[in-house]
């Protein structure tokens, strides 16, 4: 076998496509932040299998980002699925990837934990089931994890914009 050979067989490893998407992805973000005339900066990281990029901003430039995340994150997750045909345009591959904008989503994921600890909390206490307000598919997932650390079970319940979390006592 030739050294051509072996390096046409090479397939890229799992974490080099996730940094390509994400490069792909700051790619296409740069080009609407331009076009929007915004600033912001890329940040590209991968975490827990999933390519994560998000648009961060000095503090007196950030009010031109509120915008970009809509009210309760709608616009951002309009812009993630638009970000992740672009992606997908380019590699030909699905992509799960996560787009947050200046901390909108780690701000939200912080503030669903402590909504579900207070569930949990009334779960256990009651030992009646507890469902929460409907949520997107983050958020839910969100939910999910706190509730398996917690020890109980939960599921996803509904459809559309009235899907949520239901969790019972295990």
């Amino acid at each position: 076998m030739t050294e051509e050979n072996t390096a046409e067989d090479a397939k890229p490893t799992r974490a080099q496509l996730l940094e390509e998407e994400g490069d792909i992805a700051a790619d296409y973000l740069e080009e609407f932040l331009d076009l929007a005339d915004l600033d912001g900066d890329i940040d590209i990281d991968v975490v827990d299998g999933r390519a994560q990029v998000a648009i961060v901003c000095d503090d007196d430039e950030a009010g031109g980002l509120d915008d970009l995340v809509g009210r309760d994150g709608r616009v951002l997750s309009a812009l993630q699925e638009l970000t992740r045909l672009a992606v997908q345009t380019s590699t030909g591959q699905r992509s799960w990837l996560m787009l947050d904008i200046d901390g909108f989503r780690s701000r939200r994921r912080d503030d669903l934990a402590a909504q579900a600890d207070r569930a949990i909390e009334r779960v256990q206490e009651t030992g009646e089931a507890e469902a929460m307000a409907p949520m997107n598919s983050f958020e839910r997932k969100v939910v999910h994890d706190q509730v398996a650390k917690a020890g109980l079970v939960s599921e996803s319940e509904g459809e559309g914009d009235g899907r949520h979390v239901v969790i019972r006592p295990a």
